[in-house]
């Protein structure tokens, strides 16, 4: 089969939406994000009868398959070692999680806020001490990731700077931690904080780019609409996207899951994928 002239969309889904999607993932080698196992309640739960399930309505996938890690409640980089160890299990839990599923890659969440970008040079050493914050966190991920072969890709969430996740990703020094965009973090960051606009993002990252959220917004608020409700210039974004070598994941990732195929109609429609 030839390879697509144009990118070729995936989605966000969870146990409960997969089924309503199956149709549309199968007609392409499309790429799907599993969103039950960044919840607690399923990590400390029967999450492997859920991985069962998940694994069986998966028959026929031909995509690439990666989950959303642990996010809520905590930072990467936190100071208290207890907090830390906290973390760490988590991130395991979900590395569990996708060796069961069979997933090759895992979203995490950056530690920087728009705070941090005001104040990580206050004082001497305070941003080389954050990497260290992070590596002592996620030392024992990381390897765990590499001996399971997967991706731990870094999303920006209130990142102001652009490239400060992408240093961030290769002080961790490992080629299976790279970088995602989320593109409606990034638009909120440009309207509502002064940060560059969302196709800066993608040049900042340039081929440590291998997974993008698409979300649209009013930038405003984390609004997760389907692209085309929003303000995001979405010509600009699969532009800069078009001029990188590494593949990444576009996962259209929305609030409401039913919206799904009506997103990737209005990418296809502005002739940007597939």
């Amino acid at each position: 089969m030839p390879a697509p002239a144009k990118p070729v969309l995936g989605a966000a889904l969870s146990t409960a939406s997969l089924s309503a999607h199956r149709e549309w993932l199968l007609s392409r080698p499309r790429d799907l994000e599993l969103q039950d196992f960044f919840r607690s309640d399923v990590l400390d739960g029967d999450w492997q009868d859920v991985a069962a399930r998940l694994k069986k309505s998966l028959d026929g996938f031909e995509g690439r398959l990666g989950i959303h890690g642990p996010f809520w409640g905590f930072k990467i980089d936190s100071h208290d070692p207890l907090v830390r160890n906290a973390v760490r299990t988590r991130m395991l839990q979900g590395l569990e999680a996708a060796e069961a599923v069979g997933a090759t890659q895992m979203v995490i969440h950056s530690p920087y806020t728009t705070w941090d970008h005001n104040n990580l040079d206050l004082y001497p050493g305070n941003r080389e001490a954050s990497i260290e914050r992070v590596q002592a966190t996620l030392s024992e991920v990381i390897r765990r990731a590499e001996q399971i072969g997967c991706e731990l890709v870094i999303e920006n969430i209130e990142d102001k700077d652009p490239h400060e996740r992408v240093r961030l990703a290769k002080a961790l020094n490992s080629k299976n931690v790279r970088v995602s965009l989320d593109t409606g973090h990034a638009h909120y960051a440009y309207t509502s904080t002064g940060a560059p606009p969302v196709d800066y993002y993608v040049d900042a990252a340039g081929d440590m780019l291998t997974h993008v959220h698409i979300q649209d917004s009013d930038g405003y608020a984390d609004r997760h609409w389907a692209p085309g409700e929003g303000t995001i210039r979405w010509g600009a974004v699969f532009r800069a996207l078009g001029q990188l070598t590494s593949n990444p994941r576009l996962i259209i990732e929305l609030r409401d899951h039913g919206t799904v195929l009506a997103g990737a109609r209005h990418l296809t429609e502005l002739g940007l994928a597939e």
